[in-house]
């Protein structure tokens, strides 16, 4: 008769990473990623799936999740760790396995997906920091995460972001964890101080490792001296007439004692000068746009003010709130957002996809008089806080 662990290896039993008796409610309850395990969540923290943990009994987990292009190819199990599957390799240190539904590039969609395994590494009191990530877009592995994001990763954790794609395992091989921590919710369920204290950590880091610890304070401790960058974009979801918008809020500017103007294009900047602008920040004004994920690097009670195009408002959905709920769960003031009012009426108005896709990615216009009303409120709170800190 076959020993034990010849029965417990024998046993394992590998699963459709991608789950797609769920493929029309691909993100509810226990997603498609992994669909028959049970998310744990600790004094407020995010959803997530360790292995070994006593809700996996003690089990590891083992992929076999190589395949880029068809989720439903990539396999997962759980196996006692004396036990594990033939022919499997064991890879020891902490792994991150992400689930992404959109992808891993842009700056919003990237740091929601890795920002609950921020907030778990600090639930953890930071000891220990990941030796690789494994990146899957709907059960796809993927081999790299946007610079801005692997950046922002290397600063948080020290080390160099390394994600594994199996390209020294034999195909078809399993490869099993010592020890994993898996996210498939982003910032679902977690409560807004477990948050707020997430992104302080992001924060910190990312000053640190831009070495700007010694100078993000500088002029800006100075009580009558207030920050203001317009950060603008170009082509979509840009200002039509750039140059009448930065006229206004120079002006405005202009008629407050000590306040500062910079106007800068985001893509025009790396990484740290990004960091380093965000940091020397009080009031941030831009377009709608993954630019205003650098919101959360200000310091914390900055203010942030959204611009968006024609359409947005009836036909965006609630993704056009993404920035509003960021700079809540970072600290900061969402001062509010102005939708462009002006514009052609979309020919399928009972269409919302099609409607949406006409509007996305237009320019924005701009109302001189609200624009200089809301500009000249938002900088003398701004103002009058500063002093009052």
């Amino acid at each position: 008769m076959a020993s034990l662990p010849h029965r417990l290896r024998d046993a394992v039993t590998f699963l459709p990473l991608k789950d797609l008796r769920f493929a029309d409610q691909p993100a509810d309850g226990h997603t498609w990623f992994m669909s028959s395990l049970n998310d744990t969540s600790i004094g407020g923290g995010p959803q997530h799936l360790r292995f070994p943990s006593e809700g996996s009994k003690g089990q590891v987990l083992c992929l076999r999740g190589r395949d880029a292009h068809d989720g439903s190819w990539n396999y997962y199990a759980l196996a006692w760790p004396e036990a594990l599957p033939r022919s499997a390799t064991f890879m020891s240190g902490l792994t991150f396995v992400s689930y992404n539904h959109y992808d891993y590039h842009n700056l919003w969609h990237g740091l929601s997906t890795v920002f609950p395994f921020v907030a778990w590494h600090q639930g953890e009191g930071c000891l220990r920091p990941p030796e690789r990530w494994v990146l899957y877009h709907w059960g796809e592995l993927r081999a790299e995460m946007g610079l801005w994001l692997s950046k922002l990763m290397e600063g948080t954790f020290g080390k160099p972001t390394f994600v594994e794609v199996f390209d020294k395992i034999k195909e078809d091989s399993p490869v099993c964890f010592e020890d994993a921590v898996v996210m498939r919710h982003s910032e679902a369920g977690m409560s807004r101080e477990r948050m707020i204290e997430a992104y302080d950590l992001l924060r910190c880091s990312a000053r640190r490792y831009c070495n700007l610890s010694s100078e993000v304070n500088g002029d800006g401790k100075k009580r009558n001296t207030i920050r203001l960058t317009l950060l603008l974009r170009r082509r979509g979801r840009s200002f039509r007439n750039e140059s009448a918008v930065v006229g206004i809020f120079r002006r405005e500017c202009d008629k407050v004692e000590g306040c500062r103007l910079t106007v800068a294009h985001s893509d025009d900047l790396s990484f740290c000068d990004q960091v380093k602008l965000m940091s020397k920040t009080d009031v941030l004004a831009s377009p709608n746009g993954a630019q205003l994920t650098n919101l959360f690097l200000m310091d914390q009670n900055s203010s942030v003010m959204e611009f968006l195009p024609k359409g947005w408002l009836r036909y965006a959905g609630i993704g056009q709130f993404v920035y509003r709920w960021l700079a809540g769960w970072s600290g900061m003031r969402f001062e509010g957002a102005w939708w462009d009012p002006v514009g052609e009426e979309c020919p399928y108005p009972e269409d919302v996809a099609r409607c949406f896709d006409i509007y996305k990615d237009g320019q924005i216009g701009h109302n001189e008089t609200h624009f200089s009303e809301w500009t000249a409120n938002v900088l003398s709170e701004a103002k009058l806080r500063k002093i009052g800190e």
